[in-house]
């Protein structure tokens, strides 16, 4: 049954909306509540919104600020960071239905698409007009376009070719008043007053909910993918192959890192058989057509050799270099099997990534935790997953201190706390360390001009310091 103290604003939502787009049964509210991130605070919301159009978007908005309610915007749900999660009293905005790809412009390569269409359906789609939509997080076939822009994700291939950021042109984004702007360009070239779209991409909902997005799309052809695989002893063997990679001046479309706690996951889960002593995986891909990139996949085999990898592989046809990249893909997924996992997100400069790993080894050993390895090695974006058993507090709250501690190493090497997941809840301390009081000072005068009330997904993203952005602490008025 809906609870009675939020009825005023469940009733005006109601009223403003169709029928059928207003939640309000707790069995229907829960699944709302947080994103995968449930190690975050959250609570039950006082109604979910499926919109499906721009107008259901601006009637949200403005109901909300009518009753003081904040608003959560939401796509699939997949983040990582908490960026998602409600509080009471709270209207989860889903724009998880919005998921028409209005357009796509052939000949300035640009499409224009709702927030809730799928990362790989994106792809699938322009694919048909040989265009290509490069960000591609390893949650591409369940995260929104929507949810990729609001935490600027990155993906595999983004070593080589950005993160979304990137890609975005322009947007639609309704603001805390209720008023609609439309942002951006389909030029090619624009730098007609401030970025307010890059000032958007990566502002977790905080600043405006996006509706829609124009991105910019790069021709499909061209493009030779060969995938070097090898097998290293240990994780700084790997590392250093990485460094030497990097250091050669070698920028491969993909170099992910895999350890053999993640490969054992997947390995179990999938009935591989792994090779012997192996305890983590490099993946390459060059992508160089013709015998430039023959060249360059036998330098990147010829590092992993040097560096002791072992079982160096190379794979030219598409579907072995897609069977290659197989366990990446599925490794978040094989060790959520084994129980809660806990999902760090941090970034380090390349030359650093040896280094970081054997920190983290050393932690998980000091902190007595489980903690897997896999990472964006290429540009030095590493994800310790760190997991932690089902009702076992203890091994929980290791597993806080542990995660706090991989941030605070982070950061001693020259990183940043979070690469593609966005600060969310999970973040906020090592943000607020990361961030100068003059960035902060910015920040919250950012969030002040566009956000007065604090309305807007409160408590995410940047430490506020203050109630400009703050979570609340009251509850809208019933």
């Amino acid at each position: 049954m809906p609870r009675t103290e939020y009825s005023a604003l469940t009733a005006a939502l109601k009223n403003a909306l169709p029928d059928g787009a207003v939640l309000t049964d707790d069995a229907a509210l829960e699944p709302y509540a947080h994103d995968d991130a449930e190690w975050a605070d959250y609570a039950t919301p006082a109604a979910v919104v499926l919109a499906t159009s721009l107008d259901d978007v601006v009637a949200t908005v403005r109901v909300a600020a009518e009753h003081d309610a904040p608003v959560v915007p939401r796509g699939a749900g997949t983040g990582l960071s908490g960026g998602a999660n409600a509080m009471a009293g709270a209207v989860v905005l889903s724009l998880e239905r919005m998921t028409r790809i209005r357009e796509v412009n052939v000949a300035e390569r640009y499409a224009v698409v709702e927030a809730g269409v799928l990362n790989d359906d994106l792809r699938r789609r322009v694919a048909e007009d040989g265009l290509w939509y490069p960000p591609d997080p390893a949650s591409q076939a369940i995260s929104t376009i929507g949810g990729n822009v609001a935490t600027n994700a990155g993906g595999l291939c983004c070593v080589k070719y950005g993160v979304t950021r990137d890609y975005v042109l322009g947007m639609t984004a309704v603001l805390a008043d209720g008023s609609v702007a439309r942002l951006g360009r389909t030029t090619a070239k624009g730098v007609t007053g401030y970025d307010l779209t890059g000032l958007m991409v990566g502002s977790e909902g905080t600043l405006g909910i996006i509706v829609d997005v124009t991105l910019k799309l790069r021709p499909l052809g061209g493009r030779e993918d060969r995938a070097i695989v090898g097998w290293f002893p240990s994780l700084a063997d790997a590392g250093n192959a990485v460094a030497a990679v990097s250091a050669a001046g070698i920028v491969p479309a993909a170099l992910e890192l895999i350890d053999s706690t993640c490969l054992r996951a997947v390995a179990d889960w999938q009935e591989w058989t792994l090779p012997e002593g192996a305890a983590a995986l490099l993946l390459a891909k060059v992508d160089e057509p013709g015998a430039a990139g023959e060249a360059l996949a036998e330098r990147v085999a010829a590092f992993f050799e040097v560096a002791g990898g072992t079982h160096v592989e190379r794979a030219f046809a598409p579907d072995e270099v897609d069977r290659l990249f197989l366990a990446r893909r599925l490794a978040y997924p094989a060790l959520e099997r084994l129980g809660p996992v806990l999902t760090e997100d941090v970034c380090v400069p390349r030359g650093a990534v040896p280094e970081m790993l054997s920190r983290i080894e050393t932690i998980a050993r000091e902190a007595d935790v489980v903690i897997a390895n896999i990472a964006h090695a290429g540009d030095g974006n590493l994800h310790p997953l760190i997991i932690a058993p089902d009702g076992d507090d203890d091994a929980k709250a290791r597993a806080k201190t542990a995660f706090d501690r991989i941030v605070d190493e982070c950061r001693s090497l020259g990183g940043t706390v979070t690469g593609e997941h966005g600060v969310g809840l999970l973040k906020l301390p090592g943000a607020a360390a990361e961030l100068s009081p003059v960035a902060l000072a910015m920040h919250r005068a950012i969030k002040g001009a566009l956000d007065p009330r604090g309305l807007l997904n409160p408590g995410k993203a940047f430490p506020a310091g203050d109630s400009t952005g703050a979570a609340l602490s009251g509850t809208p008025t019933p």
